[in-house]
């Protein structure tokens, strides 16, 4: 498949932009490549591979819910520079 300058022109004039003579020939180059490019992708043959949504088949992993032992509510108030009925206490922040 190939890309004229008019259809370069047609999509410049789509997207309302003004383009040279020199940004034309570049573009319909640089198109032209892309297209290249893209018809090369297309005749890769793909017969023997699957197809995949990710890398693997894992799928809902999770880790099993296990009761383990913390720090005391006591333990973790040592680290408040301030406290108030069991809490952290902080300065105010709205007004």
């Amino acid at each position: 498949m190939s890309i004229s300058k008019e259809e370069i022109i047609h999509i410049a004039k789509l997207a309302c932009l003004n383009l040279s003579e020199e940004e034309i020939e570049k573009y319909t180059k640089d198109m032209q490549e892309i297209l290249e490019f893209a018809n090369t992708v297309n005749n890769v043959n793909t017969e023997e591979i699957k197809e995949t949504i990710g890398a693997n088949d894992n799928y809902n992993v999770f880790r099993k819910d296990e009761v383990k032992q913390t720090v005391s509510k006591e333990e973790l108030l040592k680290n408040a520079p301030s406290q108030d009925d069991g809490m952290f206490r902080i300065p105010k922040v709205i007004q």
